[in-house]
């Protein structure tokens, strides 16, 4: 799910991606190497901004992506990250990892016009769509990429659990 997650959000070296769930820390530590690899000068490096909303998931993930080398092209932050990260806004790329009930306003807010966004949305624990977004200037493209299953996402915006 990961590769194929990384393949929908067409990521470029450079990119400032926001992702929304940092779990163990794995998903952002491989965005990292896309979009800032070590073998390219850092001034060309992109960056990875990943939200979780519980302490223990990011702390865990922080230091997970410290010791994998990672720590200087991501950042964690321990927030609602169905509300974004607007300090850093705006993003190249949004990534959600967990189903959000319905698009979240704040993460295409925080979406570069161009930019791309990727999100499973749907139930808490039923069938859930994999949806890919395009911003333009005009509107939002949505794309249904399959069938999912994540966890709920919590949050303002996400599901009551």
């Amino acid at each position: 799910m990961v590769s194929i997650m990384n393949e929908a959000l067409e990521l470029e070296v450079g990119h400032r991606l926001l992702e929304v769930g940092a779990g163990s820390g794995w998903h952002a530590s491989t965005i990292a190497e896309i979009v800032a690899p070590s073998d390219t000068p850092k001034e060309k490096w992109g960056h990875v901004y990943t939200v979780e909303i519980i302490r223990e998931l990011a702390d865990f993930a922080r230091k997970n992506i410290e010791r994998a080398g990672y720590g200087d092209r991501v950042t964690v932050v321990c927030a609602d990250g169905s509300e974004g990260y607007a300090v850093e806004a705006p993003y190249d790329r949004v990534l959600v990892t967990a189903a959000a009930p319905h698009l979240p306003k704040p993460l295409v807010e925080q979406l570069k016009t161009g930019g791309v966004l990727v999100i499973p949305i749907g139930g808490m624990y039923l069938y859930q769509t994999l949806v890919r977004v395009r911003k333009t200037d005009a509107r939002l493209i949505e794309e249904n990429l399959g069938g999912v299953a994540f966890v709920p996402l919590t949050g303002k915006y996400g599901h009551r659990v």
